[in-house]
């Protein structure tokens, strides 16, 4: 009797480790394909990616003189930059002030108020409006416009401006990597508002899981920054910038 009782003990505990082990075997295994899951499944938001490096100094500008930038290019104590960039809503004459004192190219895509725009004015300067441009081995495409609000100049619905990216298909295709897409307007929920006007495009944001542009650099919503990094939010492995005023960025 006594060794049947010694057995049944024997048995139990035994039961009693291997449903521990299976508990814990079970836990760990959910662990595992919680922390696979969450590893494949992280937003791009919150991870990092290698930026290719390309050797040059951009000055981005857009919506107002900033009057700190054009004190330290009418004394030249400015950094040199190797580019500048224009993402709308300032006097053309602004923009050729900037491309003759900084001695530099410079690219610009239109904002919803510049009207006085010419192809020769602003002087010296390339609009790259629907159009891929190249600067050594750095690429950039540019798309100018708000959201449509009123009917005026350089607006666009959301079908109207996802027409515009589809009509680059090709040269999308040709160009291979983007590495910095140029607008006025930012993307949808990130930086806009909601208000018509300052409403961001729901394509830019396809544009960017699509191409993952290293930098996608906007302006036109106006906003008052303590820091750089204030002005970057980032969308999958692209750096989202408002660079409303002035921007130096190094790529």
């Amino acid at each position: 009797m006594a060794s049947n009782i010694f057995w049944i003990w024997i048995f139990g505990k035994i039961c009693h480790i291997m449903m521990k082990w299976f508990d814990t075997t079970k836990c760990s295994a959910n662990l595992l394909l919680l922390l696979n899951y969450q590893r494949k499944n992280t937003p791009m938001d919150k991870q990092t990616a290698p930026i290719q490096t390309h050797g040059l100094k951009i000055l981005t500008v857009s919506d107002f003189i900033d009057k700190p930038l054009t004190r330290m290019v009418e004394t030249k104590t400015l950094e040199p930059v190797d580019l500048i960039i224009s993402c709308g809503d300032l006097d053309p004459e602004y923009l050729s002030f900037l491309r003759d004192r900084l001695d530099a190219p410079l690219f610009y895509v239109k904002g919803n108020h510049d009207i006085r725009y010419t192809p020769t004015n602003p002087v010296g300067c390339e609009n790259i409006h629907k159009r891929i441009i190249s600067v050594g081995s750095f690429t950039i495409l540019g798309l100018e416009g708000s959201m449509w609000y009123n009917g005026g100049a350089n607006q666009y619905t959301e079908a109207m401006m996802k027409k515009n990216i589809s009509s680059l298909w090709f040269s999308l295709w040709r160009k291979g990597r983007i590495h910095m897409v140029v607008t006025h307007a930012p993307p949808r929920h990130i930086h806009d508002k909601e208000d018509l006007c300052h409403m961001g495009f729901e394509c830019f944001n396809r544009l960017i899981k699509k191409k993952l542009p290293d930098y996608f650099v906007h302006g036109h919503v106006h906003q008052a920054f303590e820091n750089q990094a204030d002005r970057i939010t980032q969308a999958n492995t692209t750096r989202v910038i408002n660079t409303c005023g002035y921007t130096l960025i190094e790529v």
